[in-house]
């Protein structure tokens, strides 16, 4: 395996790791909360804050790891009347819109961060509003980035370490396969 294929399956396995234990800190900090406002009457008065905040982070990882994987929402059923050199075409079209579209919204993020960023105001939680607001920018600009390294690549990127085409493939041939496949 190359070096870049190795460095890829790491940094999707890093990315899968955060997300996570993302949804893991939610589900059990939200669990937690419940339980004490029913038990105790109350809860910890920074929770609901950081539950909101770990939700943003988590749907921009979910996000990003959806384009990484071409899994995302995408409206292709004009695509697939056309014949195949216009499929291509409207395929990189339409990740390239999408593109444009996440690099608006990276600088515009960008733009709600630096506000922050001036205003030096703190969340209930104690953190600086811009570092949580940081994934808005970060988040999207790599979503642009990925969205344009995607409309010129093949539909099934590198072989390995995508996910299947369609969620009941699971991208493994049995001998029979095999042999029909020939």
């Amino acid at each position: 395996m190359s070096t870049a294929k190795k460095t890829l399956t790491w940094l999707h396995r890093i990315e899968n790791g955060i997300l996570t234990v993302l949804v893991l800190v939610l589900v059990a900090l939200a669990g937690t909360q419940i339980f004490m406002r029913n038990a105790f009457g109350g809860g910890f008065l920074w929770a609901d804050p950081f539950l909101r905040t770990l939700v943003v982070w988590t749907a921009m990882l979910g996000a990003l790891a959806a384009v990484r994987d071409d899994k995302h929402i995408a409206v292709d059923v004009l695509q697939r009347f056309l014949p195949s050199g216009a499929q291509r075409a409207a395929r990189a079209l339409t990740l390239l819109f999408a593109a444009a579209i996440c690099a608006a919204l990276a600088w515009y993020g960008w733009g709600l961060v630096s506000v922050d960023l001036d205003g030096g105001a703190n969340s209930d939680f104690g953190v600086p509003n811009w570092m949580l607001e940081s994934i808005l920018p970060i988040g999207f600009g790599l979503m642009a980035l990925r969205f344009v390294l995607r409309a010129f690549a093949a539909p099934a990127h590198i072989a390995g370490l995508s996910a299947p085409e369609s969620l009941g493939d699971t991208g493994r041939r049995s001998a029979s396969d095999e042999g029909q496949a020939r």
